[in-house]
């Protein structure tokens, strides 16, 4: 387990960066590091650690080799849960370990939390995990999960924007907006459609 190799998961934003050691067929364990931290953390660790599992220590977005957000952005604590969904839906990982270190438990914490069947096991290094007051929890659940799924569907179904002509882009905006007039639609495509060579 002291060999590992270098790995990259695209995001909308660029890549998220991650190292693993062992077979890729073995137990599927995902390591996520602490604040202002890396993959590197795992280093020392994982050679200690059972040799029948695949150890993958991403880099959050904005930390280690893994692409920043776009400038202005927040890291919020569900980005990043949302970051391991990505991660894990790029490993084809239906059910796998999380171990956290520091903020990285609270992430592992909060995924697990989010998508308990995914997780067969929580390992949390100095952390508490995730806390939520027991009278939020099932508000929480249901519309922080919500965003996410939400998220990563419009993700997954994202295409090449197709050119229409001026025509065609009113008729759209209309059936999308039914309290759109068509004059009101006309003056809100004068600046929400960029006109290209094919249209």
């Amino acid at each position: 387990l002291g060999m590992f190799s270098e790995l990259k998961f695209p995001v909308p934003w660029g890549h998220v960066a991650a190292k693993a050691w062992g077979p890729s067929d073995a137990h599927p364990v995902l390591c996520l590091h602490g604040w202002l931290d890396n993959a590197n953390t795992f280093d020392k660790l994982i050679p200690l650690l059972p040799r029948d599992c695949y150890y993958v220590a991403m880099d959050f977005s904005g930390h280690g080799l893994s692409s920043h957000r776009p400038a202005g952005s927040l890291y919020h604590f569900l980005d990043y849960v949302s970051d391991v969904c990505r991660v894990a839906g790029a490993l084809q990982w239906r059910r796998f370990t999380l171990m956290g270190h520091s903020m990285g438990g609270a992430v592992a914490g909060m995924f697990s939390f989010l998508y308990p069947e995914m997780v067969d096991k929580l390992i949390l290094l100095e952390s508490t995990g995730f806390l939520l007051a027991p009278e939020d929890t099932e508000q929480w659940l249901a519309s922080k999960r919500m965003v996410i799924d939400r998220l990563l569907s419009l993700e997954a179904k994202q295409q090449t924007p197709k050119a229409l002509s001026p025509k065609e882009a009113l008729q759209r905006l209309l059936e999308a907006n039914k309290h759109l007039t068509e004059e009101g639609g006309a003056i809100l495509l004068q600046r929400g459609a960029t006109e290209t060579p094919a249209g």
